[in-house]
């Protein structure tokens, strides 16, 4: 049996319906998560993260063998030549005359890392797209590039020409960071981050909370549940037994109070009652009788709190002393 619990505490099951219902009340905690973390990210993409402008020229490069007409093999051949264009755009040679020219204070390897030589699908056309956090900057290094690409490859291919299709433009909105992407990405983010942390908590809690999971992990059978009240609900309790016992004692201490009164009146009105002979015996019988019963009080009261003991012990010596008189 020792063995086979040992067996069950090595092995993890993990229950998938368990899993879900748990995402499923957890539900709300997830989508706070994730509209917390795509606030982030809207905030993070408008006011932190600088904005970068993108600005396009396009040039077309056409190579004729006949300089008169326009062939077939001329077009295809200028088709095949796209990929040699493109390399001769993001050549050293190429950015270094336009990092000279525009009096940038970067390298080669930086500047290439912000230009784009694109080539549109089954055309001859070549975009060439530069991004900057200025926009004036962009359209002006753009436009440089696409000058000294043109002579560049005009020296290097031997062609006549390369016309422009487009002249830069000046971007007036930002291309990145985009506002949309980054709040939808952050929200993404915190939502399957939440998800795996509830999971990994839920796996790794090895509490014993009902009495299925004993049954269900160690194997035995519950006989029988005891509620725990609350802290609240014992002080409460507390209280109104405390307020109980409070006005029992009080009663008990107003009894005793009365009983030391009545015992010397009534040794008056016995004496005013009896006859003269009658009268010593009489009053013997009622001290003796009163006596016995503050006693048997005085003999509760020392039973229950100390306070009750002492306000016995005065009422006793109080009586002791009445009656003493009253045996004079």
């Amino acid at each position: 049996m020792n063995q086979q619990n040992k067996e069950n505490t090595d092995e993890i099951e993990i229950d998938l319906g368990e899993i879900f219902g748990l995402l499923l009340h957890r539900l709300w905690l997830i989508l706070l998560c994730g509209i917390a973390c795509g606030i982030i990210g809207f905030i993070v993409s408008s006011f932190i993260v600088t904005p970068k402008y993108d600005s396009t020229t396009k040039i077309y490069i056409l190579n004729r063998q006949n300089n008169n007409n326009l062939t077939l093999s001329d077009t295809q051949l200028a088709s095949q030549l796209t990929k040699d264009y493109t390399e001769l755009v993001k050549s050293r040679y190429v950015l270094e005359t336009v990092i000279k020219q525009c009096g940038l204070n970067e390298s080669y390897g930086t500047l290439l890392s912000r230009v784009t030589v694109a080539n549109t699908t089954d055309t001859r056309i070549i975009s060439i797209t530069v991004r900057d956090e200025s926009p004036q900057a962009a359209q002006t290094i753009a436009n440089a590039i696409r000058t000294v690409s043109a002579s560049h490859i005009k020296s290097v291919m031997d062609i006549e020409a390369v016309n422009v299709v487009d002249e830069a433009n000046l971007p007036l909105s930002p291309a990145a960071p985009s506002i949309t992407k980054y709040t939808v990405l952050a929200a993404a983010i915190g939502i399957v981050l939440s998800a795996i942390i509830i999971v990994i908590c839920y796996l790794l809690d090895d509490t014993i909370k009902s009495s299925e999971d004993i049954e269900k992990y160690l194997g035995l059978s519950t006989l029988a549940l005891i509620p725990l009240n609350t802290g609240e609900e014992l002080s409460k309790k507390g209280d109104r037994r405390g307020s109980e016992r409070r006005s029992a004692r009080t009663e008990e201490e107003s009894g005793v109070n009365k009983e030391t009164v009545k015992a010397p009146s009534g040794r008056r009105t016995s004496g005013q009652a009896s006859s003269p002979a009658a009268k010593p015996n009489n009053q013997r019988v009622n001290a003796s009788n009163s006596k016995n019963q503050i006693k048997q009080k005085v003999e509760l009261n020392n039973s229950s709190t100390s306070r009750k003991v002492k306000t016995s012990e005065a009422a006793k010596k109080y009586l002791d002393d009445g009656i003493e008189l009253i045996d004079d």
